[in-house]
């Protein structure tokens, strides 16, 4: 079974820093796409940003690009989400999600393209 746990979420002012991390189950990891999505109180769930299974592709929503990097450890199947230039809008539970489909070459931003959710992790940027 699948099983992705994310962590590292927190209270913080904004203009500061996190970092995420999700550690998942399966030696399927280091064969697929990883990505980062987050959901505010009354708005639908919306990407943020995602890696291709080796590291050397990685898509960012518009409204993070150039504040956050994400990244992957492949020999320790984690992925983790650095957050930096923190501002409240950024607010909201945080969820990393996996993509089954093995060596995909294309990274998809759709909700729907995600096979396996973690339970999140709550992020608070205080102004």
């Amino acid at each position: 079974q699948v099983q992705l746990v994310e962590s590292g979420g927190g209270l913080v002012q904004a203009g500061g820093s996190l970092r995420l991390s999700c550690a998942t189950s399966g030696r399927f990891f280091s064969t697929v796409v990883m990505g980062w999505f987050r959901q505010a109180p009354g708005k639908e769930r919306e990407f943020v940003a995602a890696i291709n299974w080796s590291g050397e592709s990685t898509v960012y929503a518009d409204s993070v690009k150039g504040r956050f990097t994400i990244s992957r450890d492949n020999a320790k199947n984690t992925v983790y989400l650095q957050m930096s230039g923190l501002k409240p809008e950024d607010t909201a539970v945080y969820y990393c999600a996996a993509d089954k489909t093995r060596l995909r070459s294309s990274i998809n931003l759709a909700t729907g393209s995600y096979d396996y959710w973690g339970q999140g992790t709550q992020v608070t940027v205080s102004s």
